[in-house]
């Protein structure tokens, strides 16, 4: 099944054809192939690019929307104005082509892809996830996975915070924003954003299930930039 993910929760706007498969005999894990994707790292041109990338992406790899069997979008946590495109866009494309569109954390595709980097120990994984919250804050998420596994799952978040503020506890490895990471003692993995394969990931299960979507729910974690401001305006 080929799914359109997207994804605008940080300032990469993530677009991407991938193909879903169910698991083969002798593996649990479904197939997951992306076909094509395009990321644009511009934390003001969402609304700019993301339907233009997503065309790109269609007219690549030779498919057409008629191909499309489901939508995957990233539900932040994000800022507000960004989060609200992909969302959007994602929800249009979903009610025009009558498919499913299916919400994921944007934290949980960021952990999902940094799988493929973890080495299976006989000790517990804990990855914290870390992506700009702006005003000098992170949003963030604990994942563990048990001893001689790799597969990672949320055990605290998502939540906002200041770095100095969150506590480390027993993370042993740490993935997200390039600019953040830095602020924790943590061996770092490669992953700074959502890709569309981590998207799908994410969602697969239910998809290939055939599992009715859950409404998307933003995950803004606190009020918008613009609500602030009014707020700070109407009390001078």
């Amino acid at each position: 099944m080929l799914i359109l993910a997207v994804d605008t929760a940080t300032p990469a706007v993530t677009a991407g054809l991938v193909e879903l498969e169910p698991a083969q005999p002798g593996s649990n894990a479904p197939r997951i192939t992306t076909i094509t994707a395009k990321v644009t790292v511009d934390a003001r041109a969402h609304n700019e690019v993301l339907t233009p990338q997503i065309l790109a992406c269609l007219a690549e790899s030779g498919c057409s929307r008629a191909d499309i069997g489901a939508v995957v979008a990233g539900v932040g946590p994000g800022p507000f104005t960004g989060l609200r495109v992909g969302m959007a866009t994602a929800a249009a494309f979903g009610d025009a082509l009558g498919l499913p569109v299916y919400g994921v954390c944007s934290l949980d595709a960021i952990a999902a892809d940094t799988e493929s980097y973890l080495r299976e120990s006989a000790d517990p994984i804990e990855l914290l996830v870390v992506t700009d919250a702006r005003r000098r804050e992170v949003y963030w998420a604990r994942y563990r996975a048990i001893a001689g596994s790799r597969v990672l799952e949320r055990a605290e978040g998502p939540e906002v915070s200041k770095p100095a503020d969150l506590d480390q506890a027993a993370a042993t490895l740490i993935a997200g924003s390039a600019s953040h990471v830095d602020y924790f003692d943590l061996p770092v993995l490669p992953v700074e954003t959502p890709s569309p394969a981590g998207l799908v990931r994410c969602a697969a299960a239910d998809i290939l299930a055939g599992a009715v979507p859950a409404p998307l729910v933003p995950l803004y974690l606190r009020r918008p930039d613009a609500v602030e401001k009014n707020y700070a305006q109407v009390g001078r």
